[in-house]
Formats: C-alpha cells, structure tokens, sequence
C-alpha cells in the first residue's frame, strides 16, 4: 500500500526529485533520522558542563543506561562495541518513532533497511568472533570432533544466515504491520481521531521492536566472544 502523503517525498517532487522520492522513501526518511541524531547530537554536546542542564542529563541518562545494560550481558571486554549497538538502538528506535508522525514514512518498515542493519551486525559478529580468537574461531562453525563436522557445519552455516532473515522480517513486520493500520485509519476514520490509540500504542511497540534487535545484537556479539565447545 502506498502512503497517501508524504511531507518530505511533496518537498523533493518540487525540486524534480519526485520520482526518487516516491520510489525509496526509506532512504529519504533514513536521511531524515540520520540529519535528526546528528542535529540532536550536536546541541547536546555543544556546551557540556560539569553540572548538566535538563537536554545534557537526559542523554548522559540514555546512553548510560543503554550501556550498562551492554556490559551487565558482555562484560567490560564487550565494551568496545558499545557504540555500535548504542546507535543500532538509537537510530531504530527513532526511525520507529517518526512513523508515528502523520505525514513521516519510518524507514523500519522497509525490508531494505531493516536487512541491512541485520547485516551490519551478521558481519560484526564474525568480526568479533576473528578479533578474540582469530584461526580458531571455525571451532564454532565445526563442533567438538572432527567426525562431527559435516553434520554441524551446516546447521551453523544455516543458524548463522537465518539470524540475518531474524532480525530482518522481525522488524520489518511489526513496523509495516503497524503502518498499515495507521494508514487504514487515517483513510477511513482520521475525522474521528480514531488512529489515536494505535499511535500510543505504536510508542511502546517502536521501544520494544528496537529494543528486542538491540538485545538480539548483543546476544549474537556475547556468543561470538566466547569460547567454542
């Protein structure tokens, strides 16, 4: 289903990329978000003080909690990777959350996007798991005996690949899901405020959906860091 109206597709139709626009407005909205944290980011950190004002505390809030919670299921080695899985959270939590803007596409409920933030973290896994343990990192991949390789080499192979489909349509599908029933409700009963509950309930489902990918990630870079057995 096409969105009835978008308000960055309307801009960029009148400066004749109308066709772009509407071809991948998830890559529009992706630019959106991105120029968003970015914008966020800066007047955040543009005069930090050793006592916080309100916009200061909040963020030193948000990512502190985010991180903590990382190295509670990593350990401090798993600190290095923080910012990573930080702004994995970060910037899915927000494109879920602009889809609840009228007139805002969330990038989330693109399959594009979402594959390519499953594939982000598929090959920082295996990054991870070449950093610890270099050569012997395939004893993940080849189980505890040799005779036993041709039977888990693919079941990990397949384990592995279908993480990347996981978190892809896990994503995708709630996010489309979701903006499907906005726009159902706006087209048939936006006089009657009736998409009202659904967006209130689309705060916490865009929380839960970026918080779930966040977890599985870290879960996935935890596995990789750990010894094969």
């Amino acid at each position: 289903m096409e969105h009835p109206f978008l308000i960055f597709g309307w801009i960029l139709e009148k400066i004749g990329l109308g066709h772009f626009a509407h071809a991948y407005p998830h890559v529009v909205y992706s630019w959106v978000v991105m120029a968003m944290l970015i914008g966020i980011g800066f007047l955040a950190t543009r005069t930090i003080t050793m006592i916080p004002g309100k916009l200061q505390n909040f963020f030193e809030l948000l990512i502190s909690s985010i991180e903590d919670f990382m190295v509670e299921n990593t350990g401090e080695e798993g600190r290095w990777f923080f910012p990573i899985v930080g702004t994995i959270f970060i910037y899915i939590f927000v494109s879920n959350l602009v889809g609840l803007v009228p007139g805002f596409f969330p990038p989330t409920a693109s399959l594009n996007t979402t594959a390519s933030c499953a594939l982000v973290v598929f090959f920082m896994t295996h990054y991870i798991g070449i950093k610890y343990h270099g050569i012997h990192y395939i004893h993940h991949f080849t189980g505890p005996v040799w005779w036993m390789i041709p039977i888990i080499l693919p079941i990990e192979i397949i384990g592995h690949l279908a993480r990347v489909l996981s978190l892809s349509f896990r994503l995708f599908g709630n996010m489309m899901g979701h903006e499907l029933v906005l726009i159902i409700l706006f087209v048939l009963a936006g006089a009657f405020f009736a998409p009202l509950p659904i967006m209130a309930m689309g705060i916490f489902v865009a929380l839960v959906q970026a918080f779930v990918f966040f977890l599985l990630s870290v879960m996935y870079f935890t596995g990789s860091m750990e010894h094969a057995h």
